[in-house]
């Protein structure tokens, strides 16, 4: 069954005007922009610091006026329904930015008053559950720890029930244990059937979460697929191997293959995953009766993927 589109973007562009007089020039932030992200799916934006992430997030949330194009969420249209897209989406902000005399409760409280939520169909303390902040829902901001305001920054986005979340950056300089709460805690929005959109930095947190991503370099999408249709672009695989005596590998015959470094007990090598198997590199060491005590194996990640397209 085919997943209807939440979010549908057609040649979206942004331009700048830089009016001073060392520069009447004009910069151009987004460039023809044309994305759809479907229901119920985690999808990760991901791009080098001005890559025009922040510029999309802030168009859609109505603090930057976009130069050109359409944007549609949830069915509405950005310029016929403003308010409308604004109540579809969810933001939840790089930098944690909350007042610290307001306990939880009276912030979430306030938010869903901004949104115009009624006071009876409010979902305050089903928010502070989720987020599992019930405990301290009448503390003083101030008084939560690092993780509990980030935490408390995702509640916010989820007051007015909103079908779709952006996460921007939403683990940038957290610890690692933090990190993997803040996941756990979108994955389960995620199976409550809520969107996800994020951008993120780490590329493995992006690599392990997403079903699809779009790679922004200088305002254009410049890649658009399934996370393991990414990964799967890397050709090259690196092979590691523990032997039980040095090897010779002059004279071999295996197309595209490179020594990386050869030790008296280790071996490592590169070659294309299309001209050989990994069988047949291993019938080498059989011919020359090598024994292979161990072997350990890298297709390349979302790393690789990421610096080889944004740099071509």
């Amino acid at each position: 069954m085919n997943k209807k589109s939440v979010l549908s973007i057609k040649n979206l562009n942004k331009i700048y005007s830089i009016n001073s007089s060392k520069s009447p020039d004009s910069v151009q932030a987004l460039k023809n922009l044309n994305l759809d992200v479907k229901e119920g799916e985690i999808f990760g934006l991901l791009g080098p610091n001005g890559a025009g992430k922040t510029t999309f997030i802030n168009i859609l949330s109505g603090t930057v006026i976009k130069s050109s194009g359409e944007v549609n969420v949830w069915g509405f249209d950005l310029d016929k329904n403003p308010r409308q897209v604004r109540a579809s989406i969810g933001i939840v902000p790089q930098e944690v930015n909350l007042d610290p005399f307001f306990s939880p409760r009276k912030l979430l409280e306030l938010q869903a008053g901004m949104y115009g939520v009624k006071k009876k169909d409010r979902i305050t303390d089903t928010v502070l559950k989720l987020v599992s902040l019930e405990k301290e829902a009448n503390s003083y901001a101030r008084s939560l720890s690092g993780g509990m305001k980030r935490r408390l920054l995702m509640a916010k986005a989820l007051v007015h029930q909103p079908p779709i979340i952006f996460l921007d950056e939403p683990t940038a300089g957290v610890d690692v244990n933090l990190r993997r709460n803040l996941w756990d805690s979108v994955k389960l929005l995620n199976k409550l059937g809520v969107t996800i959109i994020l951008t993120t930095h780490y590329l493995q947190e992006a690599e392990e979460m997403c079903d699809r991503i779009g790679i922004l370099s200088k305002g254009s999408l410049v890649a658009l697929d399934s996370t393991k249709n990414l990964i799967n672009r890397i050709k090259t695989k690196k092979v590691t191997f523990k032997i039980n005596s040095p090897i010779d590998f002059k004279n071999i015959t295996l197309k595209s293959l490179k020594i990386l470094y050869n030790n008296e007990n280790e071996i490592c090598v590169s070659y294309d995953k299309n001209a050989f198997t990994m069988s047949e590199l291993i019938e080498v060491f059989n011919k020359k009766n090598i024994k292979i005590i161990d072997i350990s194996s890298d297709d390349g990640d979302l790393e690789d993927v990421f610096i080889n397209i944004t740099k071509n």
